[in-house]
């Protein structure tokens, strides 16, 4: 079974990250929301409609980005396949030319618009398909590993599109990735799946307060020190006047470690490290959340 009983529901203009292992039910979930799929069983509603019943309503409504697929036109230039996505929506001509304009500026597309699709860099024609499915001002975006393959400055470009969409536009986005990086960058809530099972939905902080109890000091002394100590920290690694002091953030507090710090040695900077989203997931697929292994769990 793909997705057995997952449940959510999304306010309008929430940017959620959905994520999971593969094989977990993300794009099958995507595809149900899209309308491509349709349950076995259970109910589906998005912004009111039954995607799979109503589908060009639906259609009119969302936006899609799969990362591995392109709804360009291979063979015709960047622009002609706006052309036709306006034809084929019905956009309106002065939306349409507002929407190109933003969407040309924002994602620095001007130099690329008259290049034959089949002729743009990866990162070239993921900007282009930002942009054909946003074209029709949709209530809803599902993007599925937009940013997959991209290097370091298309991704950021990327992120940044995202998070101006949602503010500015008030869109609604579903973001499934396995570039966690991208879901701290522009999520507050996180909606895990395994196992086609819905194991967590709720605030990033409040996971990470969960699972990320230990956090890092690293101290910089202005010599090196032999045997470092501060009470309620266990030395991590030395490395030469550099000493890094692993401690539970619900049993001590940071600003009473510095505080020791620079009263028992003399100290040239100071620098605290958060547990990643990443390493916070990887445990949880491991161990599974709230302490039951997947063996329990099953």
């Amino acid at each position: 079974m793909a997705v057995d009983d997952v449940s959510f529901a999304l306010e309008p203009g929430e940017l959620v990250g959905y994520i999971g292992p593969n094989g977990a039910g993300k794009s099958t979930t995507i595809k149900m929301l899209t309308g491509i799929l349709v349950p076995t069983s259970g109910e589906v509603r998005v912004a009111g409609l039954v995607p799979w019943k109503q589908r060009k309503e639906n259609g009119r409504n969302i936006g899609v980005i799969f990362g591995q697929r392109s709804q360009l036109y291979w063979d015709l230039p960047l622009v002609e396949s706006f052309e036709l996505l306006r034809a084929i929506y019905g956009v309106p001509r002065d939306q349409y030319r507002r929407n190109l304009d933003e969407f040309v500026q924002i994602l620095d597309m001007g130099s690329f618009l008259r290049t034959p699709v089949r002729q743009l860099s990866l990162g070239q024609r993921m900007r282009g398909d930002f942009a054909a499915a946003l074209l029709h001002s949709p209530k809803i975006v599902y993007l599925d590993e937009p940013t997959i393959g991209l290097d370091v400055v298309a991704k950021e470009a990327i992120r940044e599109f995202i998070a101006r969409i949602n503010a500015e536009r008030g869109a609604t986005i579903v973001l499934t990735t396995h570039d966690l990086a991208d879901v701290e960058r522009l999520c507050r809530r996180i909606v895990l799946i395994d196992n086609g099972t819905l194991i967590y939905d709720g605030d990033i902080d409040r996971i990470k307060s969960e699972y990320g109890r230990f956090r890092t000091l690293v101290v910089r002394f202005c010599e090196p020190v032999e045997r470092p100590h501060l009470d309620g920290a266990a030395v991590a690694e030395v490395e030469g006047p550099i000493a890094r002091f692993r401690f539970d953030r619900n049993l001590q507090r940071a600003d009473l470690l510095v505080r020791q710090a620079s009263e028992r040695y003399r100290v040239e900077d100071v620098s605290l490290e958060e547990p990643d989203l990443e390493s916070i997931i990887r445990r949880i697929y491991v161990e599974g959340y709230g302490g039951r292994s997947k063996e329990d769990a099953s």
